[in-house]
């Protein structure tokens, strides 16, 4: 059986760009901002 593209873990995803991880950072915030000012239903994972 052959190996899906895409792995990784939910825990791993969170980490990195969930929206407590982005908070973290003032980069991250910037983020979080542009995605609420374009009107994004999703601000992060």
């Amino acid at each position: 059986m052959t190996q899906r593209t895409l792995g990784g873990t939910k825990r791993k995803q969170k980490r990195k760009s969930g929206f407590r991880a982005r908070m973290r950072t003032k980069n991250g915030r910037l983020v979080i901002k542009a995605r609420r000012s374009k009107g994004r239903h999703r601000l992060s994972v």
